[in-house]
């Protein structure tokens, strides 16, 4: 047997190596060149990103009105609340414990939450036209009933009605950010 040293001259060698290595670089862009759409679809779309944060104008709600807007897919209630809805939500006790002054800090006329019951995610309605300590939402479903800070006072849900990040732009506009 003949060394493989002698059949192939050194040049040739170095050609082979410079083979390899090219084959090798033009696979490795070929993958990454297949590879990218699919990374690039786990990105978020376009109406998901239009979504992700917004803007409602809150200019024109009185106190003791509110309203129902949706973000990412949930309801969210924003409500005025009155002074006597501040004050007989500061004195309730509820299920979950957590103060009207923990939920809501430094502007608490302004309740916004999510809309969902804690308990089977249904969407409870709000009780108008009632004393402020009646007041709040009700899901019909299973009886849970909300007071006006949002938090469970009766039924099955485990917890209050989440509170999301949102902050106020200026004193007309809230923005909500996940």
């Amino acid at each position: 047997m003949e060394d493989s040293q002698d059949k192939f001259p050194a040049e040739d060698q170095n050609r082979r190596d410079f083979l390899k290595l090219t084959a090798a670089s033009v696979g490795v862009v070929g993958v990454c060149a297949a590879a990218w759409p699919f990374i690039n679809s786990m990105n978020p779309a376009a109406d998901v990103l239009a979504v992700a944060s917004v803007e409602i104008d809150i200019s024109k709600l009185q106190p003791g009105q509110s309203l129902t807007t949706m973000w990412r897919g949930k309801p969210i209630f924003i409500k005025h609340r009155t002074p006597e809805e501040i004050q007989v939500a500061q004195k309730i006790s509820s299920i979950d414990p957590q103060t009207d002054q923990e939920r809501f800090g430094k502007n608490p006329e302004w309740l916004v939450v999510i809309g969902i019951c804690t308990h089977l995610g249904c969407v409870p309605t709000e009780r108008k036209n009632m004393a402020p300590s009646e007041g709040g939402w009700l899901c019909a479903c299973h009886g849970s009933h909300y007071d006006t800070s949002g938090r469970v006072v009766q039924g099955p849900a485990p917890r209050n009605l989440d509170v999301p990040a949102y902050e106020f732009l200026n004193n007309n506009t809230v923005l909500k950010i996940g």
